[in-house]
């Protein structure tokens, strides 16, 4: 990346912000002669706790239960101007550490040795391949379908043939992944990195119609998942975004024309169900690394890098 261009630098000139396709896409594949074919302990996942994208890969590594097959390094919640770094023991950072693996201080470290004249972004999650030494794939909407059937012949039983993009429901899932992401999991950045206030307002204002309309198809799901009784990748996708919601969203990015706890009654006892109910989601969760990523990385937006403390607690339990 350029140094003249600043990594924390979001939005384009006319005030919207505009994401960056993913660079790395190849698969990994049980086909035969695949370049990247399943093998245990082969692959390792890149991930920021704080980034939903990158979260959206441990919640299926969990549910998958290739804990044992693919290892994970968590970088340090703070996003500087060189972007993610890795923590030092001595920082003592609750669930984040040294890359012990290549041993880089900057996830850019990891981008640059694989291309050195890489221009893009360093985003997480990156799928990294130990054997060839190269990143496979940094597109978590491709990592996770990967992760749903090509490790099969190695997972436990239980977990074999669980296939989050469930086939009877490919197509409505595909439709409902493209507007949840352009209007939620975008939405929100859409509109907490827009630089002028008719920007930010299109934006915030697509969200929240948005917000009700998953609260509508909620309402009239048969069971506790956007699609019925059955689990599925839309499920997965929209959680990260709504847990991080109340917590940072509201506040930090301006999205407070209302909140989940107490406006959006059946969308707060979904995320409640699988926070609680499926350790997947919760263990995968980390409140402190969200919070303070947020909240003393975008100095362009919070520039005394103070944390709120509400609202308390982040999520609610059960009974509320």
């Amino acid at each position: 990346m350029s140094t003249e261009t600043k990594i924390t630098a979001w939005a384009s000139k006319d005030g919207e912000f505009r994401r960056q396709a993913s660079s790395f896409r190849d698969q990994i594949s049980s086909a035969p002669d695949a370049q990247f074919p399943p093998e245990e302990g082969r692959y390792h996942l890149y991930v920021s706790y704080a980034c939903p994208w990158a979260t959206r890969t441990l919640i299926v590594r969990q549910l998958k239960g290739l804990q044992d097959i693919i290892s994970v390094s968590v970088v340090h919640w703070h996003l500087g101007e060189k972007g993610w770094r890795f923590a030092e023991v001595d920082e003592k950072i609750p669930d984040a550490g040294p890359d012990d693996l290549t041993g880089a201080k900057f996830l850019r470290e990891i981008y640059f040795s694989v291309n050195p004249e890489y221009t893009g972004r360093f985003t997480v999650p990156v799928l990294w391949d130990k054997k060839l030494k190269t990143i496979v794939n940094n597109e978590s909407s491709e990592i996770i379908r990967m992760l749903y059937t090509e490790f099969d012949g190695l997972v436990a039983n239980e977990y074999k043939n669980l296939n989050f993009y469930v086939p009877g429901y490919a197509k409505q899932i595909d439709e409902m992944n493209d507007w949840i992401y352009d209007t939620i999991n975008n939405g929100v950045y859409k509109s907490g990195f827009a630089t002028t206030q008719e920007a930010y307002e299109r934006n915030v204002v697509r969200l929240f119609e948005a917000l009700d309309r998953v609260e509508d198809t909620l309402k009239r799901s048969d069971g506790p998942y956007l699609l019925g009784k059955t689990l599925t990748e839309a499920d997965i996708r929209l959680f990260p975004t709504i847990i991080r919601f109340d917590p940072v969203y509201v506040q930090h990015f301006k999205c407070n024309i209302k909140m989940i706890r107490h406006d959006y009654p059946v969308i707060h006892k979904w995320m409640q169900h699988l926070y609680w109910d499926i350790p997947a989601f919760k263990d995968t969760c980390n409140f402190e690394h969200i919070k303070k990523h947020y909240t003393k990385s975008h100095t362009q937006i919070n520039p005394l890098s103070i944390t709120p403390v509400g609202p308390v607690p982040d999520i609610l339990p059960k009974s509320e």
